[in-house]
């Protein structure tokens, strides 16, 4: 009798997982059923491998009938649970469910299910893919619904390298049929995956049935199908020998480049460096760079502004025998109309690379022909074109020094330094390092050192952190020696501005240069400053004098820090402020080492 109850408690604990995960998926609560659906490997490991193919993965078929947030996450957890039903000879259990989710009409689930149901196959033998994978494969591929025939899609180029010869022709037939599809959806799918396909097809294949139906679909009535096409036009261009992409890929190509669609044209323009490695030289000369002048100049703003960004790896990819050639007869031409287009998008896109023709096209050129357009870059209405241009100097510094450009740089830094818009003033401070060490000291000086200054006393305080970093790095750039005399006195001073956020802005900049200015500085020029801040009636700026010494510590010898240092804390530590008195005491258990030798007496030369 005792030995029947305990082998029904145990009957009872162990359908005990099952149990609670039914009651949660039946939960109202939408979060409840997502957190158990997260939980499955857990249950799955409770009820072990043979109950989680006998039970639980039966009960998640019937049940997929959810909001797609929790099908989601079931169809990522699926393509998890190989280990958990057994391993790669019980993977077949995992289908159902994941056929079933494939079917459903929300996107992200379709593909996440089409991505399980990928990793799943993977894991077959190529006789279990027979059996079980291609079966499932012909079914969504004969659904009434479009959303069975778009997931079918995905899933012959992991089928067809591992099945027999018979299986892989009704797989082509299979592929062609959904490529003709009456739904656009599904022609869109199919499109979307012929580039995929085509690489696991065989040759004779490919040129026999993947190539006529590549043709047809770049000529479909639906733009959408006709620009994923082109996608597929750089995989089987990789594919096919060189002499035979000028009579399959090319007409279709020359077709696209003269689409009335200009989303058609747009990918073009995106997949032509791409395009321009699988063709080769001499057809990229015949044809590619008269294709790429015409999407340069072409009508809408897109598909120009997308030709642009290409310009500098498209010429570098040039044939070098011809390749200057080329480029000042037939790419500089429209590069030139293209700095003075209508369109800001177009021009930021191109200022952001124009650089690059530099050392392509040499010293002589790049003075000649493309100086006066970075002038004209560098004066341009747009902020981003301006800062495109500066934030790509370093290619033209190493071609023909940056002093060609110094006095047209200043205006446009001057400019782009004081915009309205704290995001283009936050992205020149970014820059004025590396400017700092092209343009010299004695520039730097002269022009561009007060709006260093001006920076550090921005109403935004996003500027003023970054103004202190770019401090920290000139610094590196120019050496201490050039720090003390030239900019650490004008930041000390802020110490007596009224404002306490300047104040406060004069012990950040003390935290930052801390690292490249070494323990002479700090005791000589910075802890005297600090003594006076630790009066200061804010206190914010009392408690950031602690955070303060705190870093300052590791950098001076114990002898520094018994005088300085020590003092200063032990009063912060009996003020009225509750987070001034908490930061003095962190900082005295961090300073109560003393001297560990971390940079002290170090310094930038």
């Amino acid at each position: 009798m005792a030995a029947s109850a305990s082998g029904d408690k145990a009957a009872d604990d162990s359908l005990y997982p099952i149990a609670v995960l039914i009651d949660e998926l039946k939960n109202e609560d939408i979060q409840l059923r997502l957190n158990s659906i997260k939980k499955l490997s857990t249950i799955a490991l409770a009820l072990g491998e043979e109950r989680t193919r006998n039970e639980l993965i039966p009960f998640l078929t019937e049940s997929i009938y959810d909001e797609d947030e929790v099908l989601l996450a079931l169809a990522e957890q699926l393509g998890n649970f190989i280990p958990l039903v057994g391993g790669p000879e019980y993977a077949m259990y995992l289908i159902p469910p994941l056929e079933s989710l494939a079917t459903v009409e929300e996107t992200v689930v379709r593909e996440k299910a089409v991505e399980s149901l990928r990793t799943v196959a993977g894991q077959h033998s190529a006789q279990d893919l027979e059996v079980h994978l291609v079966p499932t494969l012909q079914r969504l591929v004969s659904g009434d619904w479009f959303t069975s025939r778009t997931s079918a899609c995905g899933l012959f180029s992991v089928c067809y390298p591992r099945v027999s010869a018979a299986v892989k022709s009704e797989l082509r037939i299979n592929f062609r049929t959904l490529c003709q599809d009456e739904t656009p959806m599904v022609r869109r799918a199919a499109a979307g995956k012929l580039g995929e396909f085509a690489k696991v097809v065989e040759l004779e294949y490919l040129k026999s049935d993947l190539i006529p139906t590549f043709v047809q679909m770049a000529q479909d009535e639906q733009d959408s199908v006709r620009l994923l096409a082109v996608e597929a036009c750089v995989s089987i261009a990789q594919l096919l020998p060189q002499d035979e992409v000028e009579l399959n890929v090319m007409p279709t190509l020359r077709q696209c480049v003269n689409d009335n669609s200009w989303r058609v044209r747009y990918m073009v323009s995106e997949k032509l460096t791409d395009l321009q490695k699988a063709v080769g030289q001499e057809i990229t000369k015949n044809d590619l760079v008269s294709a790429f002048q015409f999407l340069l100049k072409d009508s809408e703003a897109e598909v120009r502004a997308s030709a642009s960004a290409k310009v500098t790896e498209f010429c570098a990819n040039l044939d070098k025998a011809c390749q200057e050639q080329i480029i000042m007869t037939s790419i500089l031409p429209c590069v030139k109309e293209l700095v003075a287009d209508s369109n800001q998008h177009v021009k930021s896109a191109l200022a952001s690379v124009i650089m690059g023709l530099s050392p392509i096209v040499g010293r002589n050129n790049t003075i000649e022909h493309l100086l006066p357009l970075f002038l004209i870059q560098l004066k341009d209405e747009w902020p981003e074109v301006r800062l495109n241009i500066i934030s790509t100097l370093d290619c033209i510094n190493d071609v023909i020094g940056i002093q060609q450009l110094s006095q047209s740089l200043l205006p446009a830094i001057v400019e782009l330094a004081e915009d309205s818009k704290w995001r283009v003033r936050l992205a020149i401070i970014e820059y004025m390092p590396l400017l700092a060490g092209q343009l010299g000291q004695e520039f730097f000086n002269q022009k561009l050192r007060d709006l260093c200054f001006n920076w550090l006393n921005d109403h935004v305080y996003a500027i003023r952190e970054a103004a202190t970093l770019n401090m920290k790095k000139i610094v590196q750039t120019f050496g201490t020696q050039w720090a003390e005399t030239n900019i650490i006195n004008q930041i000390l001073v802020m110490y007596k501005n009224s404002n306490y956020l300047h104040r406060m802005t004069c012990l950040f900049c003390i935290n930052a240069l801390a690292d490249v200015c070494g323990a002479d500085i700090i005791e000589r020029l910075f802890l005297p400053t600090i003594k006076v801040l630790s009066t200061d009636p804010v206190a914010n700026v009392r408690f950031n004098v602690a955070k303060t010494l705190q870093k300052l510590s590791p950098f001076l010898d114990q002898a520094a820090i018994d005088e300085h240092v020590k003092p200063i804390l032990e009063k912060l530590n009996t003020d009225t402020d509750v987070d001034v008195k908490y930061f003095a005491s962190e900082a005295m258990v961090s300073s109560a080492g003393g001297y560990n030798g971390v940079g002290a007496g170090r310094a930038v030369d």
